[in-house]
């Protein structure tokens, strides 16, 4: 994980397979800022759906056990929230380095859209 100072405390990116590993064992709380429609494509199982252009810090889950990490196609929207969240008195917040691209290029699984039937299908990079 790589850390950068910002004006509001540290801000955490975190690569895909730590974002994996941290998730698997529930220690935090993964939230997707894509759009709906993005979302409904493609996801990573479980993770929480919080659309960057409907973003609300009073409406964020509460971080008394886990760390927050938002994730976006390729990390420039989950990074604004992160600091949209620092900027809101959030110090545990974190971004998934590369998004939802860099998830799928480390080959890790999530559910995505069988283009023949439409359906929800298990995706993961093969070899």
């Amino acid at each position: 994980m790589k850390t950068e100072t910002t004006p509001n405390g540290t801000l955490e990116h975190w690569t895909p397979e730590e974002v994996a590993e941290a998730f698997a064992k529930d220690e935090i709380v993964l939230i997707d800022v894509r759009t709906p429609q993005e979302y409904s494509f493609e996801r990573i199982d479980g993770a929480l759906l919080a659309p960057m252009q409907a973003f609300d810090d009073r409406h964020m889950p509460g971080q008394d056990a886990k760390r927050l990490v938002f994730h976006c196609g390729s990390g420039v929207r989950s990074r604004k929230v992160a600091e949209m969240c620092q900027q809101a008195g959030f110090d545990r917040v974190a971004h998934m380095e590369g998004g939802f691209g860099a998830w799928k290029e480390a080959g890790l699984e999530y559910t995505g859209t069988d283009m023949t039937t439409g359906a929800p299908k298990q995706m993961k990079k093969s070899g």
